[in-house]
């Protein structure tokens, strides 16, 4: 179990890099597409068709897909396509058009707020007073560095806090749902699933065909993010399987520290001035990635996907 369990952070400290970079990578790349919600539903497809491909060529490796064996599981997955691999996304990105970037940013990094308040009630996990003071440094070094947030919401921060809180659901429901599938049969229902509901949106609004003349650039960009975002449902579903949704959640905002060190090598961005924000991030992260590599309780670890 304890084996498990480290296994699982390990694989989350991979996600929170992996999704530093796809943070970077993804601002550059919606501005290069020219179309969020186009843009995201090519490359939820991409990633799709690359887990699909893994698991057709690593079945020994353990990478399988499990058939579920009740009519909760079936349910169960066809929410993680909707409320985890498509709604979400619509609103994130319609959110972020009409949102302030900086309220943006802290807004989404709140989720692992709304992951400890679920995941105790619904999952049975124990959150300590360290857990408290790990995520009490997570959100002020967020704070930071998006220079202070505003208590009044729009309608483009409302879009967004809505596709924070589903995916908080969606942390929950899966962690329940792997108790029982591999976490390759959640991550590709997920996208899976959660491309045919983007697919069907772009129909509904008579854009699907420029899904099919998408020029060199566009290409480009689509492919390269959505295996990085195979890499992250990937990883992330793994972690999520071996130990606990709140300590895989928290160690995930450390993400931001990867982000900030691309944009100051490529974009030459100052880190002076955030420094001090990003050393609460690595303090926080620390606190949770140190607690959950020494918790002994077998009762936070489930069988491994």
């Amino acid at each position: 179990m304890t084996n498990t369990r480290r296994a699982g952070l390990l694989l989350a400290l991979s996600t929170a890099a992996i999704s530093g970079v796809a943070v970077f990578l993804n601002g550059n790349g919606v501005r290069a597409f020219g179309n969020a919600s186009l843009y995201t539903t090519a490359k939820n497809i991409i990633a799709a068709l690359v887990l699909l491909a893994v698991v057709a060529v690593g079945s020994r490796g353990g990478a399988r897909l499990d058939r579920p064996s009740s009519p909760r599981q079936w349910l169960g997955l066809g929410a993680v396509a909707v409320i985890g691999g498509s709604v979400p996304f619509l609103l994130f990105f319609e959110g972020l058009a009409r949102a302030s970037s900086t309220q943006s940013a802290f807004l989404h990094k709140t989720l692992v707020v709304w992951v400890a308040l679920l995941a105790v009630p619904l999952l049975g996990e124990r959150l300590t007073w360290a857990h408290v003071g790990a995520i009490a440094l997570l959100v002020a070094g967020q704070i930071g560095l998006v220079g202070g947030v505003s208590s009044a919401l729009g309608s483009g921060e409302l879009l967004i806090l809505t596709a924070t809180l589903l995916w908080a659901v969606e942390v929950v429901l899966a962690k329940k749902l792997l108790s029982g599938l591999s976490s390759w049969t959640v991550g590709v229902a997920r996208m899976g699933g959660g491309s045919v509901v983007l697919v069907a949106w772009a129909v509904a609004r008579g854009q699907a065909g420029k899904l099919l003349t998408m020029d060199a650039t566009q290409w480009g960009w689509v492919l390269l993010t959505g295996v990085i975002l195979a890499a992250y449902v990937a990883t992330w579903f793994a972690a999520l399987a071996r130990a606990q949704a709140l300590d895989v959640t928290a160690v995930l905002v450390l993400a931001a520290l990867v982000t900030a060190g691309l944009q100051a090598t490529v974009d030459g961005a100052a880190l002076g001035p955030q420094l001090i924000w990003l050393a609460m991030l690595l303090a926080g992260g620390l606190i949770v990635s140190v607690q959950a590599w020494r918790a002994r309780d077998p009762r936070t670890a489930v069988a491994a996907a």
